[in-house]
C-alpha cells in the first residue's frame, strides 16, 4: 500500500524481530524514536502511523504523545504494542502474541486505509456542500455483545456507557444482527466453547462484509490465526475490556462516517453524512415530487413514521441507519428534527407497508444504552396516500396518529 510517510516506532529498547521484519521486507519504512523524543518526532518525521512499545517507563510520555497524534490530520493511526493497562482513547491495542509480523502488517494496512479515506474526504470537502459530522465518532457507534456468562451484564453496562450495545445470547442471534444492522465492533464474551468461538471467527473472516470489523475476544486464547486484521484478545475486568476495545471501535465508526460523507459528496450534499438518509430539505423536495407523481399516475404510496422518546437521539440515529441499510432502492427516508424517522415506500399499499414497518421496528428494539438504560422502542404509525392528499396533509396525519398512539 502506498503511503505518504514512514512508520514511527517508539521504544526505549531495541527493535523486536517482528518490527525489524517490516523494515527489512520493505513493507513499511520504519523510523525509530525513544519515548522522550516521540512527540517531537511526530512533527519532524510526519509518519503515516505510530507504533509504540508499552515497556516500563513510558507512562509519563504516553498522554502527551497520544494528544500530539490525535491533533494530526489526516487521521494518524496509533498502535500500542502489548499494553498492560488502560490505553488513551486513540491508541489501538495490539498484542504481539509470539511476534507474528503478518498480523501487524494486516493491522497497519487496515488502519492506513482509514487514513487514506480521511485524506480523500478532506481533499473533496472544499468543493462540496457537505461538512464532516462533529464530535467523537464513537458516540454513534454500535457494538454487538455476544455472551451468556456472569460477566455479560457488567460488560453490557461498561460498553453501554460509551457506545450503543446490541446484545446476543447465541451465535445465531448474533448472525441476524450482523446481517440487518451497521455494527462497528463485536465483543465475544464468555459462555461459548473454544470450538464455537473458532467457528464464529472463521465465518467472520470468510465474509468480506465483516473482515475489517474490530473483534474482541475476552475469554479464550486463540489457537490459530484468522484473516481478521482488527481481531484482539482483551481479557480482564469489563471496564478494562470496554476501554481498550473502544479505540478499535472508534476507528471503524470513523471509517463508516467517512464513507457516508463520501456518498453524500457524490450525491451533491443531499444525503445526511450522519444518518445515511436524505437531508430534511432533500426529503421535502423528493416527497412532494413522489406524491405529485403518485396522484397523477394512480400508483400506490405509503409512509411510515417511527417516533421515539424525547431526548433519545441515539434511538433515532440507530433507526435511521437501520432504514438506510434495509430499505429498497426505490424507497427514501429522513431523520426529522422532531426526533422521528420517516420512510416513504414507493408503489406499496397500506397492508404491505404496515408489515414492513413492523419488521423494521422489531430490529430497532434491540439497541440499548447501558448508562441510561434507554432502548429503541418506537411508536410506529403508517398511512397511505389518498386522492385528496397533499404531501403536507399525509405527513400531518401520520404525526397525529403517532401522538394518539403515544398518549
Amino acid at each position: 500500500m502506498s503511503q505518504a510517510g514512514p512508520i514511527l516506532f517508539v521504544s526505549n529498547a531495541q527493535r523486536p524481530p517482528f518490527i525489524a521484519a517490516l523494515d527489512e521486507a520493505r513493507l513499511f519504512p520504519v523510523v525509530d524514536a525513544d519515548w522522550a523524543s516521540a512527540a517531537r518526532a511526530v512533527e519532524q518525521v510526519q509518519p503515516a502511523a505510530v507504533l509504540a512499545a508499552m515497556h516500563a517507563g513510558h507512562e509519563p510520555c504516553l498522554a502527551p504523545l497520544a494528544r500530539k497524534i490525535a491533533d494530526q490530520s489526516p487521521y494518524l493511526p496509533f498502535v500500542a504494542l502489548d499494553a498492560a493497562g488502560t490505553l488513551p482513547q486513540n491508541a489501538l491495542p495490539f498484542s504481539s502474541r509470539g511476534g507474528n509480523s503478518d498480523r501487524l502488517v494486516a493491522r497497519l494496512r487496515a488502519a492506513l486505509r482509514v487514513r487514506t479515506l480521511h485524506a480523500t474526504v478532506l481533499r473533496r470537502l472544499p468543493d462540496a456542500k457537505v461538512g464532516l459530522p462533529e464530535g467523537d465518532p464513537a458516540r454513534d457507534a454500535t457494538v454487538l455483545l455476544i455472551g451468556r456468562g456472569a460477566a455479560y451484564p457488567a460488560l453490557s453496562v461498561a460498553l453501554g456507557e460509551r457506545v450503543g450495545v446490541v446484545g446476543a445470547l447465541s451465535i445465531e442471534a448474533a448472525a441476524k444482527h450482523l446481517n440487518t444492522r451497521d455494527i462497528d465492533g463485536v465483543v465475544l464474551a464468555e459462555g461459548f466453547t473454544a470450538r464455537v468461538t473458532d467457528a464464529f471467527l472463521t465465518v467472520l473472516a470468510e465474509d468480506t462484509r465483516f473482515r475489517s470489523l474490530p473483534v474482541v475476544v475476552t475469554a479464550h486464547q486463540l489457537a490459530q490465526t484468522y484473516d481478521l486484521p482488527n481481531l484482539e484478545l482483551i481479557p480482564g475486568e469489563p471496564a478494562k475490556v470496554a476501554a481498550n476495545a473502544l479505540p478499535l471501535i472508534r476507528q471503524h465508526a470513523m471509517e463508516a462516517q467517512l464513507s457516508r460523507t463520501l456518498r453524500s459528496i457524490d450525491a451533491g450534499g443531499w444525503l445526511d453524512p450522519r444518518s445515511g438518509l436524505l437531508t430534511v430539505e432533500a426529503f421535502a423536495r423528493d416527497f412532494a415530487k413522489a406524491v405529485e407523481q403518485a396522484l397523477a399516475r394512480g400508483g400506490g404510496l405509503s409512509v411510515a413514521r417511527f417516533a421515539f422518546e424525547p431526548g433519545n437521539s441515539r434511538a433515532q440515529l440507530d433507526a435511521a441507519r437501520i432504514l438506510s441499510r434495509l430499505m429498497r432502492q426505490m424507497d427514501f427516508g429522513v431523520a426529522q428534527k422532531d426526533g422521528s424517522v420517516v420512510v416513504v415506500f414507493a408503489e406499496t399499499d397500506f397492508r404491505t407497508a404496515h408489515m414492513i414497518a413492523r419488521r423494521l421496528s422489531a430490529v430497532m428494539r434491540h439497541t440499548s444504552n447501558g448508562k441510561y438504560e434507554m432502548r429503541s422502542d418506537p411508536v410506529v404509525s403508517v398511512d397511505s396516500l389518498s386522492p385528496s392528499d397533499t404531501a403536507r396533509s399525509l405527513l400531518g396525519r401520520l404525526s397525529a396518529d403517532a401522538s394518539r398512539a403515544a398518549s
